[in-house]
């Protein structure tokens, strides 16, 4: 997974980095609730960590803003030390999926983390569809106007990322993280990723679905 932690804690900030890198996830970090916010609406994200008490924003109005502002619903765990009934409650009904209070151990933060990727998945339909665009999730296939559209695993990876995000315009950096967890290859292979992609899905029809935003990114037309 590709994780927010937003947390001031500088120690427990390192602690969370190294446990999750030997758990082959990837993590990008704020130490303050502004910051955590911008990279949240910005950044495509599998979970958030949010820390309960923090600068400038505390945990709460984060969350409760990133329900607001985002087009699609990310699994956040709550971490904080205050843990009364009370503060539990407000922080489900900020739009918090979970609640770890501190001190925890990684083993259960881990166990959490794998728990709400599960739910969220499971909440999702197999099957997206867009316009004459439908993707399978579970057998991983994908057809339009009923034909079936054959990619390579890259492709499919960005083309379901374009999908999930839809009508969102998605950027390189997004596209770059879907595919290769923060470690992309020294050439611009997203690039022929990109091109291979467009032959595939756009090459036989009249209109492409497929749609460069300069300067900004990409998106899926749903009407093509």
């Amino acid at each position: 997974m590709h994780i927010l932690v937003v947390e001031d804690h500088a120690p427990l900030a390192r602690n969370l980095a190294d446990g999750l890198e030997q758990h082959g996830h990837s993590a990008d970090f704020a130490a303050d609730g502004a910051l955590g916010l911008q990279l949240a609406l910005a950044n495509h994200y599998d979970l958030i960590l949010l820390d309960l008490t923090l600068p400038r924003i505390d945990g709460l109005e984060v969350c409760r803003r990133l329900r607001a502002g985002h087009s699609r619903h990310v699994p956040v765990l709550m971490l904080t030390a205050r843990g009364t009934l009370h503060d539990k409650l407000a922080g489900f009904e900020s739009g918090a999926d979970d609640y770890l209070v501190k001190p925890f151990a990684l083993e259960e933060l881990l166990a959490r983390c794998n728990a709400l990727a599960r739910r969220h998945t499971l909440h999702q339909h197999h099957v997206v569809t867009i316009g004459a665009l439908s993707i399978d999730r579970q057998a991983q296939s994908v057809t339009r106007d009923g034909q079936p559209v054959r990619l390579n695993p890259a492709g499919y990876q960005i083309l379901l990322a374009l999908a999930e995000a839809h009508p969102r315009i998605v950027t390189r950096s997004e596209l770059t993280q879907a595919l290769w967890r923060g470690e992309p290859p020294d050439s611009d292979a997203l690039r022929s990723h990109l091109y291979q992609l467009r032959q595939g899905l756009d090459k036989p029809y009249a209109q492409p679905m497929l749609v460069t935003v300069h300067g900004v990114g990409f998106r899926l037309e749903a009407g093509a």
